[in-house]
């Protein structure tokens, strides 16, 4: 393998600090233009692949090249050939938009002759032509987030990596950048972005999810859901969701109980008689169910059912 034909190859790729092992075997292919998500609670190790893939950590072992070229012996080439986005946005608040621009231009390489150009087509891509000479630090969070993306691609790079690009950015704002990301994907850009948001995996094309250095699951929101056929997904509500869930937890057939939002999700192995089983559970305690229906798993339901797999395969 050498990692011709990909955006990005990984294979058995290992970072450990001291004894503690933060990637861990992890190997995937990430075609070009490809959309890929990766997935994870923080301490997963997802920033810590990224960074690597970036040519900013040396692995511990293993290999991975990204746009053909070796991270392990190339690192300074890889970023020449890639944006990098993190989710402190990296940008200079007390510099205009303008500024930030121009500063990410010179430290990119970009050439005096295609300067102008690239500037403009940030500004239109980022909707903030009208707010050129705006200071960076009177921007909100989505406006700020939109300005770095712009800044990450000043160079036209095939390859983005986005590092929890959305953190405390409002959901209006997320959708919003979610639409440039598929934008610079249909333009036949290859982005790679970590997340903890677990609905920002549907606009991914695949995604892998990482859990404690390892990844767990991979394939597309439709193949990831599917693995869940075999189980079927209960939406509860009552007038007392804790007093529920220790109603229903232990009980046969009941594989896993979350709460969601002012209800719960309840994983179950057989619709028809384990829901008969949680409602005589409930009416014995005198808990009201205000409504018990089968709902499709979201890719939270999923990634809360992998978790518990691992859980328990480590137990």
């Amino acid at each position: 393998m050498n990692g011709n034909g990909w955006g990005v190859e990984i294979h058995d790729l290992v970072k450990a600090f001291g004894s503690f092992v933060a990637v861990d075997h992890v190997s995937l292919q990430v075609p070009k233009g490809e959309i890929f998500g990766f997935l994870g609670p923080n301490g997963a190790g997802k920033s810590t692949t990224i960074r690597m893939l970036c040519g900013l950590l040396t692995p511990t072992s293993g290999e991975a090249w990204v746009n053909g070229l070796d991270v392990a012996t190339q690192p300074e080439e890889i970023r020449k050939n890639i944006g990098y986005m993190s989710q402190k946005f990296s940008l200079y608040d007390d510099l205009t938009v303008d500024e930030n621009i121009d500063f990410f231009a010179g430290m990119y390489g970009v050439p005096k002759e295609l300067r102008a150009g690239r500037k403009q087509y940030v500004l239109e891509m980022a909707n903030l032509t009208g707010r050129h000479d705006a200071l960076t630090r009177t921007l909100s969070g989505g406006w700020k987030q939109r300005l770095a993306l712009g800044c990450a691609i000043l160079h036209d790079p095939p390859i983005l990596f986005l590092d929890e690009p959305t953190s405390g950015v409002d959901p209006i704002a997320r959708g919003a950048f979610w639409g440039l990301i598929h934008d610079l994907s249909d333009s036949g850009h290859t982005v790679f972005v970590s997340t903890h948001y677990m609905d920002e995996a549907e606009y991914c094309h695949r995604l892998a999810l990482m859990y404690r250095g390892k990844v767990i699951a991979l394939g597309t929101p439709a193949e990831l859901k599917h693995g869940l056929d075999s189980h079927f997904l209960l939406n509860l509500n009552s007038a007392d969701p804790l007093a529920t869930m220790r109603a229903v937890e232990d009980l046969p057939g009941v594989l896993d109980v979350a709460i969601f939002g002012r209800g719960l999700h309840v994983m179950v192995d057989d619709l028809d008689v384990t829901s008969a089983r949680i409602r005589q559970a409930l009416a014995a305690k005198s808990i009201a169910i205000e409504s018990l229906e089968r709902i499709t798993p979201s890719m939270e339901d999923v990634f809360v059912a992998l978790i518990e797999a691992e859980e328990r395969k480590a137990a």
